[in-house]
């Protein structure tokens, strides 16, 4: 591996990157080698709640699924909150139980999701996926325990660029998530702002790998 893509809904098949590829439980491709799996807020279908978690479930016990999500919270969809949470607790059940990291997608309910980490009492690591707030947001995450992965919004927003350079270096991805440009990309930027070469980048991303993935 010499590219890891943390977060990617397309599949590349090149043999130097490992794409964690995100999947749904109710359009489940099993000819993508690795993947997380999940229910997103965005798509929470009450009568199939339960089929979606026993697949979730099922899969999580094979050695392709990485981790599970993308799940979370979304307080700017439609969807109720209290429904949101039920679903969102269901799941990080199901990765305490079969210990896989859980790729989080939040948006503007990060104090909700902290909160649940700790009543919860979450063991397995927690990675907030295309990071895009401020210095402050970021500190507490890191301080709470979670992981900042960086993508679209490090490309895109300048102001990130000092953000990304606070994150410790043992608390951070790369993804790609749906945009167009590749994962090489993303890299060579972030080794720019952490001012280390590809190499080094490479090697603290294969060593964060290891402490989430393969404990």
């Amino acid at each position: 591996m010499q590219f890891f893509n943390f977060h990617t809904h397309q599949f590349t098949n090149q043999s130097t990157i490992l794409e964690l590829v995100n999947q749904y439980p109710e359009e489940f491709d099993a000819s993508i080698p690795f993947y997380s799996i999940g229910i997103h807020p965005w798509y929470i279908k009450e009568d199939r709640t339960d089929e979606d978690l026993r697949i979730i479930e099922e899969k999580l016990q094979t050695e392709n699924c990485l981790a599970i999500g993308e799940c979370g919270l979304d307080k700017r969809i439609e969807i109720p909150l209290d429904q949101q949470v039920l679903v969102f607790e269901k799941q990080l059940a199901l990765a305490e139980k079969y210990k896989k990291p859980v790729v989080i997608h939040c948006v503007a309910a990060f104090q909700e999701v902290i909160a649940i980490k700790k009543k919860m009492k979450i063991s397995v690591p927690m990675i907030i996926h295309g990071f895009s707030k401020n210095n402050h947001l970021a500190t507490q995450l890191i301080a709470a325990g979670f992981y900042l992965s960086f993508g679209k919004y490090l490309l895109k927003n300048p102001d990130l660029k000092t953000v990304f350079q606070n994150t410790p270096n043992d608390r951070f991805f790369l993804e790609t998530d749906t945009i167009e440009e590749s994962i090489e990309q993303v890299y060579d930027l972030a080794s720019e702002y952490k001012n280390i070469t590809i190499k080094e980048l490479q090697e603290l991303i294969s060593s964060n790998y290891r402490n989430v993935f393969e404990k």
